[in-house]
This record gives C-alpha cells, sequence and structure tokens, in this order.
C-alpha cells in the first residue's frame, strides 16, 4: 500500500508555521544560476531565515544543470523542494516535490498529463509528494502563465481563486499557490487571500511581485501561511530579503 502520510518537509513547514505564524521559501531558478552562485546564496538565505529553498523554473533545463543545482544548495542543508514545470523538473537529489495541477490551464497536459508522466519518477527517486493546486493570478502573468497556457485570474475576481481553492480542498489538496509570476508588477492582492482563506482550509501559499517588507506583510495579515520570494534575492540583496523576513514574523 502506498504511504500517503505527511512527510519530513511538509512537517518541518508546518512547524515554521506554528513556530513563527509563517514560513518563508527562497525558489531558486536553474536557468539563472550556476552552482556555485547557487550555494553561496542558499547559505545567505538559510541565514536571513527563509525556511526552504523551492528550486524550479517557467522554461526547461537540462536535468544535469538541474541535479548540479539541487546538490549544491542541499550544502546549505536547507530543505530542497522542486517546483517542476514539466517531468524535466524532477531531481533525484531534492528531498520534496510540490506534486501540483495547474487549475487554471486550458490544456489537460497540465491538469493531470505531466503528473501521470512523472508520478513514476517521484516514487522512484523517493521524493515526498506535496500535493499543490497552482493558480496563475494577473493579467501579464509572464512565462510561467505561457508556458502553462493559463486562464488568469483577474486581481479583482477574488472568488474565482477562491472556488478553485475550495475544489482543489475537495480534491484532497493540501496547499493552494496564488502566483502573480516572477517579476511581476503587482503581487496578489491581500483581498484575494482573505477570500481563500474564508473559502477553504488549505495553507495558502503567495508568490510573485513581493518586493516590499510592508507588500509581504500584508499578505500575511490576510492569511497567507508561506510566502515566496525569488527575483529579490537574486537581483536585489538578501539584506532586503531579511527584512521581508522579519516584517512577517
Amino acid at each position: 500500500m502506498v504511504d500517503l502520510r505527511i512527510g519530513d518537509v511538509e512537517n518541518h513547514l508546518e512547524n515554521e508555521i506554528k513556530e513563527h505564524g509563517v514560513a518563508h521559501l527562497t525558489l531558486f531558478d536553474p536557468e539563472k544560476l550556476t552552482p556555485p552562485a547557487a550555494r553561496q546564496l542558499a547559505l545567505q538565505v538559510k541565514k536571513a531565515g527563509t525556511s526552504a529553498a523551492m528550486v524550479g523554473g517557467s522554461t526547461a533545463t537540462s536535468i544535469y544543470q538541474l541535479d548540479a543545482i539541487v546538490k549544491a544548495i542541499k550544502t546549505s542543508r536547507l530543505p530542497v523542494i522542486l517546483f517542476p514545470n514539466d517531468v524535466a523538473g524532477l531531481s533525484q537529489h531534492a528531498d520534496a516535490v510540490f506534486f501540483m495541477s495547474l487549475l487554471n490551464s486550458i490544456n489537460p497536459y497540465y491538469l493531470s498529463g505531466a503528473q501521470a508522466l512523472g508520478a513514476p519518477l517521484v516514487k522512484r527517486y523517493r521524493l515526498e509528494p506535496i500535493p499543490l493546486a497552482y493558480l496563475i493570478i494577473g493579467e501579464h502573468t509572464g512565462a510561467a502563465g505561457f508556458v502553462g497556457m493559463a486562464n488568469p485570474i483577474p486581481y479583482d475576481k477574488p472568488e474565482l481563486a477562491a472556488i478553485y481553492a475550495l475544489a482543489a480542498e475537495y480534491l484532497g489538496m493540501r496547499f493552494v499557490y496564488l502566483e502573480a509570476g516572477s517579476g511581476a508588477k503587482h503581487s496578489v492582492p491581500p483581498d484575494m487571500v482573505r477570500v481563500v482563506k474564508k473559502t477553504c482550509r488549505m495553507r495558502i501559499i503567495t508568490g510573485g511581485g513581493i518586493r516590499t517588507p510592508s507588500q509581504a506583510k500584508s499578505i500575511v495579515d490576510a492569511g497567507a501561511q508561506l510566502i515566496v520570494t525569488g527575483t529579490i534575492a537574486e537581483k536585489a540583496s538578501v539584506r532586503k530579503l531579511r527584512q521581508i523576513i522579519r516584517a512577517i514574523r
């Protein structure tokens, strides 16, 4: 019988939420980093207080590059959670994977096709699957929305995000990720987070366009339990990332 109990990485995230009220995840894009740069960044963001590393991007990278990046990050002893855009986004060296369905995609491949192809690898690699509903939010969602053929949920329609999240909860998923897109001009509105929080009991992850401590705090105050930042750690400074983490805890 398949063991679907919550694993060590998900328990770690839950403990971070219980201790700090919120967990912070740093997104590492394997296309934008070399292994030495990923190793250095991982050490820096761990010291700043991040809870875990998410590894993935919207476009393809080689499995060799992905493996090298994951192994480099793991030298910091941060838990590594894969955030795959496709089957090629799986690495046997990671600890866990957000086993996700892009619920507002118009392409069945991103709803269940890629998941069916990837499931045997998740089992073979002994990755911890963390069931997640992925929702693309906003008008201009960048590569994630384009590649995933998403029908984005408008910023001013929080009720649409809520009904998708409720459906995901009834399907047995434990996390919902409201994603505005890497480098988005606007983050997910706090009002949307608030409506989703009132509608379902899942853990809410929010990412994209979060650049300031006040933005992050308003999203957490609205009900998000996990905050994802990536671009700010790559292009800005770890000092700014530390300010964001302090503001949400």
